[in-house]
């Protein structure tokens, strides 16, 4: 056995190829990521058997952030304690984290170009049917009764209509589930989260890692204070020192503050958390335009990564757009890579306070009730995000409208693009007739709106 390799037989080495192959292919969102995970880990190599598979996919569930980062995050320490994780997880970002990079200074450079502008464009029709297919996709598995659905429709009633704070949503649906769990209420008891469609399963004790818990994957109270410290400095010193340094209202400390808060609510994938970051980004700091998050979510989509990495190209703009006296594209650099840093992060906090204790968490009824209420909730959140995605993106105008405690925003109809709901219409028949796949569609989508505007500026 090689002298890098753990008692399981799986040399460091071999793994980190693997965690790299894993994070080149990481396309199509959290649900296409775990697959590629399942498939090499589980079915190719056979690390790791279909039930500790699940039972790490199911705690990470339970987390803010993006599950299949953590779950990279997971199976990396579980295979080879804290390094492993810390490759796993860091290679689950890298190449994303250069692509986004790559993207964002062409945008900013080549962005009034019309072929650039139409493959934006063409972007942005793609992402509206992409975000109601997840709509769909989330809701299928999430509303299984009335009291999932009352849930759904009041978070997107708290939001979409009285502008309530994503965090404060996510915090109150979490308290219901949690307490209908404990009441032994049957509407709220947790699914099992992700499952396997048909094949053979791999049972954990056929698997290299076996059936038996690693030494290092039992509590200790020591390493979890040591390595937890550590993260934790590395975390929030630097965001401490920004707003100290240079002041609560300077781009750089807003961004550190803001995506460091984000990055302990966002409960329900990339889609939900969006529009947390669009209400705050767009509406509050005023760091870009509606259609510009549309242009993000296009870049994340078209890369391999999480599609949180779209926080990334916020805080490149945010910055880009407020550089003081540092030249825009080092502002806009900084500002992308601290978005980054703040975001993922924590990820490996929480995975490395948790895991060891993850048995004690697997079969409380409470914690699954919560994350099921959670789980309806983001629906509303998810619905919201697309409501708000096709108003700023079919129409030119928004005009808002105020009632008692809310405000509805409503699209001025002489302002609708034609254009765009015909390529909106285009990518949903592609993704729900012919079921293509989400960066073939993008492919097209941007293809198609290349030739649009190009034709229309002839």
């Amino acid at each position: 056995m090689s002298r890098a390799a753990a008692d399981h037989g799986i040399a460091f080495a071999d793994a980190v190829a693997v965690w790299a192959r894993i994070a080149a292919l990481s396309f199509g969102g959290p649900a296409g990521q775990i697959a590629v995970m399942h498939r090499i880990l589980v079915d190719e190599k056979r690390w790791i058997g279909e039930g500790r598979f699940l039972h790490a996919l199911n705690y990470c569930m339970l987390l803010p952030g993006p599950e299949a980062q953590q779950l990279a995050i997971y199976i990396g320490w579980l295979l080879h304690r804290t390094k492993g994780g810390l490759v796993a997880g860091a290679l689950f970002v890298l190449p994303g984290l250069i692509a986004i990079l790559a993207l964002s200074y062409a945008y900013v450079l080549l962005g009034h170009l019309p072929l650039i502008e139409g493959l934006f464009f063409g972007l942005k029709a793609a992402v509206l049917a992409i975000v109601a297919q997840a709509v769909i996709r989330v809701g299928s598995r999430a509303m299984g009764n009335g009291a999932m659905r009352a849930i759904a429709a009041l978070a997107f009633a708290a939001i979409f209509l009285f502008g309530l704070p994503f965090p404060l949503v996510v915090l109150v649906a979490g308290l219901v589930g949690f307490l209908g769990g404990r009441a032994g209420l049957t509407a709220f008891r947790g699914g099992g989260g992700h499952r396997r469609a048909g094949g053979a399963v791999l049972e954990d004790r056929e698997s290299a890692l076996g059936e038996g818990l690693p030494s290092h994957a039992r509590p200790d109270a020591r390493w979890s204070f040591s390595i937890c410290g550590v993260l934790l400095l590395l975390w929030l010193a630097p965001v401490a020192a920004l707003a100290l340094l240079l002041g609560p209202d300077h781009v750089f400390s807003r961004i550190a503050i803001f995506f460091s808060q984000m990055a302990v609510v966002t409960f329900g994938g990339a889609y939900a958390v969006l529009a947390y970051v669009a209400q705050q980004a767009v509406d509050g700091y005023g760091w870009l335009k509606p259609g510009e998050m549309l242009d993000g979510l296009g870049m994340a989509e078209t890369t391999p990564g999480p599609l949180i990495m779209v926080t990334q190209f916020v805080g490149f703009l945010a910055a880009f757009r407020n550089a003081g006296s540092l030249p825009p594209l080092l502002a806009a650099t900084l500002g992308g890579l601290l978005t980054t840093w703040v975001t993922f992060l924590p990820c490996f906090l929480w995975i490395f306070a948790g895991a060891p204790f993850v048995e004690r968490l697997r079969s409380n009824q409470a914690l699954s009730a919560a994350l099921a209420a959670i789980a309806a909730a983001v629906v509303g959140v998810i619905l919201n995000l697309a409501l708000w995605f096709a108003i700023h993106t079919l129409f030119g105008r928004v005009e808002s409208i105020a009632f008692a405690g809310g405000r509805l925003d409503v699209p001025v109809l002489a302002t609708f693009d034609a254009p765009a709901a015909i390529l909106a219409l285009a990518a949903a028949a592609a993704l729900f007739r012919f079921r293509l796949g989400v960066p073939i569609v993008l492919l097209l989508a941007a293809a198609l709106g290349a030739i649009v505007v190009l034709a229309d500026g002839a």
